[in-house]
């Protein structure tokens, strides 16, 4: 299992960071997470091969997460995607991604492909999507408007976690129970709404995970700010704007 941090910025980051947003690859399966920014333009800079994305995952619907759909749907139709397009949510995030995407005047859009809206339930350990390789689940994390954190596992075990936006929640400890990877988001400790680097260290601790990757990373870090949460977790790294990460 590889992934691919296509942004790892919060809403507003440095300039060299967009929204985060990352793609899943695993057999030559795509699955992207989030679409706040260009996604597709993302995935050509890190090298992919969007003809290969199989489904896309909205965690929750937050702009700087879900603003940039209609252009995602809007460029796999013109790299000649006709397939349907499997995405998957909370019901009210799917709600919000179809009006964004009705906004637009797609008449004559000549087999523009359908999009397979899936609900994902907000209840500890919901399936979401199951290959014959990959297996996802999500549960519900504490943020201000129904938010899923993720766990992907494969068919060799390799495990990588997500937090998604949340304050410290024991969900995502669940999430990251011995993942081989936890990606955490690290805007800042606000309650009910974000962690910290701090928080996110714990987080991985408790969780027993084997490596750290922050991000939705605010402006101006510097590796020193680190210093506290290496304390609780070693294992802990920003994540790499455009970086490919192996797992295994």
């Amino acid at each position: 299992m590889t992934f691919y941090l296509l942004g790892t910025g919060a809403a507003v980051s440095d300039p060299h960071r967009t929204t985060t947003m990352f793609v899943v690859e695993e057999a030559e399966r795509l699955i992207l997470v989030d679409c706040g920014g260009d996604a597709l333009q993302r995935m050509l800079a890190v090298g992919l091969d969007p003809s290969k994305l199989d489904a896309v995952i909205l965690t929750h619907e937050h702009p700087d997460h879900i603003s940039g759909y209609p252009l995602l749907i809007e460029k796999l139709w013109l790299f000649g995607r006709r397939r349907p397009i499997p995405v998957y949510g909370p019901a009210q995030t799917l709600d919000v991604a179809r009006t964004l995407f009705q906004a637009f005047s797609t008449d004559r859009w000549d087999g523009l492909p359908d999009r397979i809206h899936n609900p994902v339930a907000l209840e500890p350990d919901s399936d979401v999507l199951k290959t014959e390789h990959l297996t996802i689940t999500a549960s519900q994390v504490d943020h201000p408007v129904p938010t899923i954190g993720l766990r992907f596992e494969n068919s060799a075990g390799e495990v990588l976690a997500y937090s998604c936006d949340t304050a410290k929640s024991p969900a995502v400890v669940e999430l990251g129970r011995n993942a081989d990877v936890l990606i955490h988001e690290a805007t800042g400790s606000i309650a009910h709404v974000h962690s910290s680097p701090e928080e996110a260290a714990e987080t991985a601790a408790e969780a027993g995970a084997k490596r750290l990757i922050l991000v939705h990373l605010p402006p101006a870090l510097a590796e020193d700010d680190l210093a506290d949460a290496r304390k609780n977790f070693e294992q802990t790294e920003y994540g790499e704007e455009l970086g490919s990460y192996g797992i295994g």
